[in-house]
């Protein structure tokens, strides 16, 4: 049996997008908002084609015994605020519903932290959907605190 030792994170390439865009449905959410299918949609190329082609993002997926279970994305932002400083955004994370609360994505979340450090991030941040009460509690696990107000507006 696979344990969270055995979870292999990497680059995602071109060929993860279907099993990527599986992880994003698999959640209560995920399923109102993204489109899963065979064939995937094109949309789903064609932000892989400007997330691939953009040095400051990266994509991961989690491997265990040679499939897919975990995913996220990190964005490094330069700023010109505090000292000029850049921080990363984790977005995008899920871990497939059967293996949830495995530490799993406890280990992805570390993954990521020592991504961010050693691309010169001074913080790391992330927003979560108000409703997605076990994942709140989770990042304040990890150490994460609720320090803003996060807003969105929908453009389309």
């Amino acid at each position: 049996m696979s344990g969270v030792s055995d979870l292999q994170i990497r680059p995602a390439t071109r060929a993860d997008v279907p099993e990527i865009v599986r992880l994003l449905a698999d959640d209560q959410l995920g399923a109102t908002r993204e489109a899963y299918g065979d064939p995937l949609p094109e949309q789903y190329w064609s932000a892989w084609e400007r997330l691939a082609a953009d040095p400051s993002e990266l994509v991961v997926v989690g491997e265990l015994d040679g499939r897919i279970v975990a995913t996220a994305q990190i964005s490094v932002i330069p700023s010109l605020s505090r000292g000029g400083s850049s921080r990363a955004t984790i977005e995008a994370v899920r871990v497939e519903s059967a293996l949830r609360g495995g530490g799993y994505g406890t280990h992805l979340i570390e993954w990521l932290i020592e991504e961010a450090r050693s691309r010169g991030c001074a913080m790391v941040q992330l927003t979560s959907d108000a409703t997605r009460l076990d994942a709140h509690r989770f990042y304040e696990r990890l150490g994460f605190a609720r320090t803003h107000v996060g807003m969105k507006l929908a453009l389309t």
